[in-house]
């Protein structure tokens, strides 16, 4: 193809393109396509990742020999998408601020373990055990929450702090014994309809359902505003007379209250929690918030983003036990994932600046 050589007398070396300006529009293809209507309006990183979701879908149907088509599979992956949800809308708050939190996954557990085991050994109401399942949450959040924005500890030793606290707390609670929350068909286990009525994923419903509402919050309230102000600048937001601790600590409350939710919706799905775990939860959670397009420096967030993100990891979870692998595979792409993420937001905001 027919080249022309350009001299750039800014920079002081050539540049080549060609003359029928394929290599210049071809770097602007991406942009083009970026300042589309219907792509400004739902968002490209967006699009791409509701692509990626069917590309797996269909990836994993293929490699089973259609083995993972079906109603079934996709229940499960929603089964598992719904507690992960709860945990990545809730630290995609915290992570909007330019903090973090690692102690979301032993919240959960932690959760779950003392509300079960008051309800199961102590003759405690279901519906008072899951109320108290989100009040554990929003205790574990308020402390969080004021330890980084009335102390300012930094929100990794906070959260770490947090996790250890929270395993010991439940372990010590329940004896160091699991806990079986009650059967559909035992006395209490009308709590499962949260998960699914006749087929129906009712769970599905109630999670985009609190999805919608975090984004209202996130994105039309003042305290989403100062939310993501503080991620970006917090200095200066401190500066222009705004209560900077109180809002700090609202995103980490928030952030405790969902993850109380989760603990419900774990158990609905899965029955037995055990003390001591709950990690490998964290970087789940984060992944698919990072996935979805919240900066880890603050100051960006997107729930729609982290929803789709978190199908993505659910996806994921039950294609490779579908392949016949174990969780550790999964485990090991996760990690690449974020990172993945987290350079490619570093790339864009360096190319911003």
């Amino acid at each position: 193809m027919e080249r022309t050589v350009a001299q750039n007398s800014e920079i002081g070396n050539d540049s080549v393109f060609r003359t029928d300006g394929t290599k210049e529009v071809g770097g602007r293809k991406v942009e083009k396509i970026k300042q589309n209507p219907f792509v400004k309006k739902v968002g490209f990183n967006r699009i791409v990742l509701c692509f990626v979701l069917l590309l797996m879908y269909a990836f994993f149907c293929a490699l089973t020999q259609g083995n993972f088509f079906g109603i079934e599979r996709i229940l499960s992956t929603l089964n598992y998408a719904y507690f992960l949800g709860f945990l990545s809308l809730g630290v995609t708050f915290v992570i909007a601020t330019g903090g973090i939190d690692f102690s979301i996954g032993p919240v959960m557990f932690c959760c779950a373990l003392i509300s079960g085991y008051c309800f199961t050994s102590h003759g405690m109401p279901m519906p008072v055990a899951l109320i108290l399942s989100i009040v554990i949450g929003l205790i574990f959040g308020i402390f969080n929450g004021y330890l980084v924005a009335y102390w300012s500890v930094p929100s990794f030793i906070t959260s770490m702090a947090s996790m250890n606290i929270s395993k010991g707390v439940a372990s010590v609670f329940t004896k160091t014994q699991s806990v079986s929350w009650p059967q559909e068909m035992q006395d209490g286990g009308w709590f499962r309809k949260i998960i699914s009525i006749d087929g129906i994923p009712v769970g599905l419903i109630i999670f985009l359902a609190v999805a919608v509402v975090c984004a209202i919050l996130l994105n039309k309230t003042k305290l989403g505003r100062y939310i993501l102000c503080l991620g970006s600048n917090k200095e200066a937001v401190r500066l222009s007379g705004v209560n900077v601790k109180k809002w700090e600590m609202s995103a980490y409350v928030i952030c405790g209250i969902l993850v109380g939710i989760s603990a419900i919706f774990y158990t609905a799905a899965y029955t037995t929690v055990q003390p001591g775990y709950g990690d490998q939860y964290n970087n789940e959670a984060i992944a698919g918030c990072v996935m979805g397009g919240t900066s880890m420096a603050g100051g960006l967030a997107s729930i729609s983003g982290t929803v789709i993100g978190v199908f993505i990891i659910a996806l994921l979870q039950e294609g490779i036990l579908a392949l016949g692998f174990t969780k550790d595979y999964q485990l090991i792409i996760t990690g690449l994932i974020v990172i993945v993420a987290v350079f490619s937001d570093v790339v864009a905001r360096r190319r911003k600046n």
